[in-house]
């Protein structure tokens, strides 16, 4: 059984993770920086990981096997108001992280994102050079090359996924069902393109890569890409709402405050030559969002913080 040491286990990732992996063959404690989820079935405790030596004591009180680290300062828009945050949590803690899992021989899973490519392009692979637009995306880089500096055997994992989450808002996936649901329009990017990956099978992923004890930089994305327009009414359809309501625009007016990257294609060659197989498809993917939902998974999840 392999201890999963998960911080941001209150977040979108953190939480889907914990609560599918745990128990099963393996064994979560996750951390937050909010008070502990009293109905949780894993062990989760509260701690500031900015703090001086908290993750020191963590690892000393926990012993883990993996230290996966999904924490983050994740809203865009957040991180252009206040760089200085995104600066001290996306960059400089995963530095922190990863000289104290070298010092302690911890395996050590790193969460990014593809959006540090400016997405001119697409079709990404890991070794084309990062040109990040936004303060997101900049300190998400920056956290990415402190972690191969402070521990170069770690794993940096370039996702992007959706599913359901504590705050009910936390992905586009869930925007989207609550929107419709309420017969209110949403905006469906038609020149912005992504590769979601249901969260479900991207913690399957993660478990599978920390057993094979992979490092370096891989792309953990969805199987087939698609415009966030796609997206919404592949949901609609799916769940059987008005996918009229989405209206097909661009994101130059949108009104966002930071910039988005257009194409943020990743490729996958890599990671599924180092597993041996292919990527869940998003068929697949989006059926499992679709199954939670009747079974009232989203009100569970909600009702843990």
């Amino acid at each position: 059984m392999t201890h999963f040491l998960v911080t941001g286990v209150s977040g979108l990732l953190g939480l889907n993770f914990a609560l599918a992996v745990d128990g099963k063959k393996h064994q979560v404690t996750g951390v937050a920086n909010t008070t502990p989820m009293l109905w949780a079935t894993f062990k989760n405790v509260q701690a500031e990981l900015t703090q001086p030596a908290v993750v020191e004591e963590l690892i000393e009180t926990h012993k883990p096997d993996v230290f996966l680290h999904c924490a983050a300062m994740a809203n865009v828009d957040a991180c252009e108001a206040n760089p200085e945050l995104a600066q001290q949590v996306n960059a400089e803690l995963p530095g922190i992280i990863g000289a104290a899992c070298n010092k302690h021989g911890i395996r050590l899973v790193h969460i990014s994102t593809d959006a540090v490519f400016n997405g001119s392009t697409g079709n990404y692979t890991e070794d084309d050079i990062p040109n990040p637009l936004s303060v997101y995306a900049s300190t998400k880089l920056a956290g990415e090359n402190a972690v191969v500096s402070a521990y170069p055997e770690a794993l940096v994992a370039r996702v992007n996924f959706y599913g359901w989450s504590a705050a009910g808002n936390r992905s586009l996936a869930e925007n989207f069902v609550n929107n419709l649901a309420a017969g209110k329009e949403m905006m469906g990017f038609t020149d912005v393109e992504f590769c979601p990956m249901n969260i479900l099978d991207l913690s399957g992923l993660l478990v599978e890569t920390a057993e094979l004890d992979l490092h370096g930089i891989h792309h953990m994305v969805g199987a087939e890409a698609m415009s966030k327009y796609e997206f919404g009414r592949r949901i609609a359809e799916k769940f059987g709402f008005d996918a009229s309501l989405i209206k097909p625009v661009s994101v130059k007016d949108s009104g966002l405050k930071a910039a988005r990257s257009p194409r943020l294609t990743l490729s996958t060659n890599k990671i599924k030559a180092a597993l041996g197989h292919d990527l869940p498809g998003f068929a697949d993917g989006l059926q499992k969002f679709y199954d939670q939902y009747r079974r009232g998974y989203h009100l569970y999840i909600k009702s843990l913080t």
